[in-house]
């Protein structure tokens, strides 16, 4: 029997990508890499905030998945399942980080601000770096909730799972990432949407003279 080919492998669900690698074809793991690497991603953002250090986590926690996958045990989407490894590998890593800070290493943290993620939301650049600037503000755990609910779009229920955090909490941390965000992007919008910029001013004010001195010679003087 020929193997699927790559289109067929990567609409297949969840469950019958698991039951394949379960059965030994150990190739078929890539799609399930490939389905939730964008998620576990933006989750690793939001807890660590340096590209290296996430990836470095996605990396942990799909080889502890696929070592654990034969525990898994449906009670919660695979993907629910999934994302709290790699939530618990970030919180590993990020407290393995506060020890070598104790102990006078040094760490040297990337602005999550400059980390470019595709997404279908990020009109444009420029609206792109003030959104991820402003996610980048954001305490953590508004932060993380904010990824799973509205940019992964996890149920309320599936991040509470992901969090271990009751249902409530999830939705009080979205609303208040909510109403921080607002307030960022306002401010962002009033300081810097259609400024009038030095080198517009420069042009205006040059084609002003000419016309001027051009015109009217002579009246720039008296």
């Amino acid at each position: 029997m020929e193997r699927p080919t790559h289109t067929i492998l990567s609409q297949l669900p969840d469950t019958e990508l698991i039951k394949r690698v379960l059965e030994g074809e150990t190739h078929v793991f890539e799609w399930i890499m490939r389905r939730y690497n964008q998620r576990l991603f933006r989750a690793g953002i939001a807890i660590l905030g340096e590209i290296t250090e996430v990836e470095d986590a996605m990396q942990n926690a799909y080889v502890k998945a696929y070592q654990h996958l034969k525990t898994f045990e449906h009670r919660s989407s695979f993907s629910t399942w999934l994302t709290r490894i790699m939530v618990n590998e970030c919180l590993a890593q990020r407290s393995k980080r506060s020890h070598l800070k104790n102990t006078g290493m040094e760490y040297h943290p990337e602005d999550m601000s400059s980390i470019k993620t595709p997404s279908a939301i990020l009109m444009n650049k420029e609206l792109g770096n003030a959104l991820e600037t402003a996610i980048a503000h954001l305490p953590e755990k508004y932060r993380l909730v904010f990824m799973l609910r509205e940019m992964e779009e996890l149920t309320v229920k599936e991040t509470a799972e992901v969090l271990d955090i009751e249902e409530s909490n999830v939705k009080v941390r979205l609303n208040r990432a909510k109403a921080m965000l607002r307030q960022h992007l306002t401010q962002r919008i009033k300081d810097q949407a259609y400024t009038y910029h030095l080198t517009r001013c420069d042009r205006l004010v040059k084609s002003v003279l000419d016309k001027i001195v051009g015109n009217l010679p002579g009246t720039l003087e008296e």
